[in-house]
């Protein structure tokens, strides 16, 4: 039964960890590249991968940091990535299940705190941050990526609904002023904001969480009814592709 409101999130992604280990999408991306240059001086540091999903994030920065905990709330997501890390020889990850915003580490224990995909999920963003501020290192250093919300109050209201109706456990999608105010708040300092576009392949999106044919067929008319401005926005094409704005927020502790 479930009793805390991750435990749908988990539920929900469960079934999906194959989908996201092997999703090029998550695989690839500037990114990670970013994040391979960051981490190229820091092999003596600990890292946390936060909401790690298929775990392309402890992948990519195992080979250069001394440990990586993936924490996720789903096992059998932690499962795959355990696996997929002993496949690759990538034997100083180890895995952690728990809802971001409620972490089983120690003050200060990481010298990296790193989320990307992930932020979305959580169903209370300001505690999710608050505990990362707790585990981090005085002088560590977060990285959260994720999409991005419109400024534009209907772009996010077609956006909030297509991302529910794809995935029904989307919490919600926030925008940058969102993200910058509880970064203050907690007493981070913003280091830089570098946004993209995350361009996706209608197909390959909806069938990485597999959502009813009624679900497919209303993000379909609500790309087809939105207004201009919200097509320009969000990138719909004729085949239904489109693109999401991304963030990779860097902020020092």
């Amino acid at each position: 039964m479930m009793n805390i409101p991750q435990d749908y999130v988990a539920q929900s992604y469960n079934p999906r960890a194959k989908q996201y280990v092997t999703s090029q999408v998550h695989a690839f991306g500037p990114d990670l590249e970013q994040i391979k240059e960051l981490l190229k001086n820091e092999n003596k540091a600990s890292l946390l991968d936060l909401g790690c999903g298929g775990g392309h994030v402890s992948y990519c920065a195992a080979p250069l940091v001394k440990e990586v905990v993936a924490c996720d709330i789903s096992q059998t997501m932690l499962d795959a990535v355990l696996q997929t890390a002993q496949e690759k020889a990538l034997n100083n990850i180890t895995t952690q299940k728990a809802p971001a915003e409620q972490l089983p580490f120690k003050d200060h224990q990481f010298d990296w705190v790193i989320s990307r995909f992930s932020s979305h999920h959580w169903h209370n963003l300001a505690q999710g941050i608050a505990e990362i501020k707790r585990v981090l290192h005085p002088n560590g250093t977060v990285i959260i990526i994720d999409t991005i919300a419109p400024l534009d109050k209907t772009a996010d209201s077609f956006l909030q609904t297509i991302e529910l109706l794809r995935d029904h456990s989307h919490v919600r999608n926030y925008n940058i002023a969102e993200y910058t105010q509880l970064f203050a708040i907690h007493g981070f300092t913003l280091h830089s904001i570098t946004q993209r576009e995350l361009d996706l392949e209608f197909n390959g999106w909806i069938n990485r969480t597999k959502p009813s044919m009624n679900c497919v067929q209303a993000i379909i008319e609500l790309q087809r009814v939105a207004p201009a401005h919200v097509k320009s926005i969000l990138k719909f094409k004729e085949n239904h592709n489109f693109s999401l704005p991304t963030a990779t927020f860097i902020v020092k502790g």
